[in-house]
């Protein structure tokens, strides 16, 4: 029934009435997180290099309201039955799944508003309220996970998340709570608090859909800025972790070929292969022009003495730009060139901005 959530997966588990978690006050958040920080001494101080630590595997994404309690893990949240089924077949699809919920006083459910998103080639967001959550059910997972729009709802422009789990990490809740009240003040209903995101260690964290840009270490004011550059359409460097979906070595090249370039429109950039592990090789087009970029993953200098979190990162070891479109870039022997003509632009080795 509609009116009943299914706590877990296993069948005989209580069942908790959406009615039931509302109190004088509004809808029942998380406990409050302890103040203690048990992370690494240069985490959520931009010490720690951030650098290529965007998830890998989220591409699509299905974002369900729900507001609260939360648990450490979502399929352990009181849910509404039909949201648990999503949550099983958007597993098998490859679909990312986030509970979210307003920032501030929360309203009781149903109804919930659905997201769906897509940030691989040719992002797009789409979102709708749906009155009984059984309207999931609808919902091909499938088409979504091959990066496929659905008819769903209405187009949506840009959106942010800000996790604010503290049953997962209290940094989260600690750091990430004022970031999503501040940018909800600013920016209005494309706020949205959410369920773990990856990478407690960076909290605060945030993520702009439906490009899937993901930023960390942020600070009230770092925050307001990421997510101003995101609505002009820009990646901001600063404390720019990533995009979802990419491989590290692919976050790592995007990031070193916009310093270089100063290129940072989030839609110009595409990543064509990557090779590689230790040291890969990335061929990214930006902007019409078509790059080749070394990277190696290193280990780097810890941010405390004791420290060992956080201790890779990457090294830019070649850059290669040929300048005319339909030119072959070629890799002989570990020396990267170009078919003519012969002029290219080689850069030493250099820690990314962090």
């Amino acid at each position: 029934m509609h009116g009943q959530q299914s706590r877990g997966k296993a069948a005989g588990k209580p069942v908790v009435r959406a009615e039931n978690m509302v109190n004088d006050v509004g809808i029942e958040g998380d406990p409050l997180p302890s103040d203690r920080c048990t992370h690494c001494p240069g985490s959520h101080t931009a010490a720690c290099p951030r650098l290529a630590s965007a998830t890998v595997k989220a591409r699509a994404w299905l974002l369900v309201e729900h507001p609260g309690p939360w648990a450490d893990r979502i399929e352990d949240t009181a849910l509404f039955a039909p949201v648990g089924r999503a949550l099983a077949q958007a597993r098998e699809q490859s679909v990312r799944v986030q509970l979210i919920r307003r920032p501030g006083r929360r309203r009781g459910i149903p109804p919930i508003q659905v997201y769906l998103a897509w940030s691989g080639a040719e992002p797009w967001l789409t979102g709708k309220e749906l009155a009984d959550p059984a309207e999931l059910d609808g919902i091909d997972l499938r088409a979504i996970g091959a990066g496929l729009c659905p008819d769903f709802g209405i187009p949506v422009q840009r959106l942010f998340l800000v996790c604010t789990n503290g049953k997962h990490n209290a940094c989260c809740a600690r750091l990430g709570a004022p970031l999503a009240r501040t940018l909800r003040d600013e920016f209005g209903a494309v706020v949205w608090e959410t369920t773990h995101l990856g990478g407690d260690r960076y909290a605060a964290n945030l993520v702009c859909l439906p490009h899937g840009l993901y930023y960390g270490d942020l600070a009230l004011a770092d925050g307001l800025v990421a997510a101003e550059r995101y609505l002009r359409g820009e990646v901001w460097l600063d404390r720019y972790r990533g995009r979802a979906g990419l491989d590290q070595p692919a976050q790592a090249a995007e990031h070193f070929l916009r310093a270089h370039t100063g290129i940072f429109a989030a839609d110009s950039l595409t990543i064509e292969s990557v090779s590689g592990v230790q040291v890969s090789d990335v061929v990214v087009g930006l902007d019409g022009e078509r790059y080749l970029i070394r990277v190696e993953r290193v280990r780097s200098d810890s941010c405390a003495p004791g420290c060992t979190a956080n201790a890779d990162t990457y090294m830019l070891r070649g850059l290669v730009r040929h300048e005319m479109a339909g030119q072959s870039i070629i890799i002989t022997n570990g020396v990267l060139s170009v078919r003519r003509p012969a002029p290219t632009t080689l850069l030493p080795g250099d820690m990314a901005t962090r």
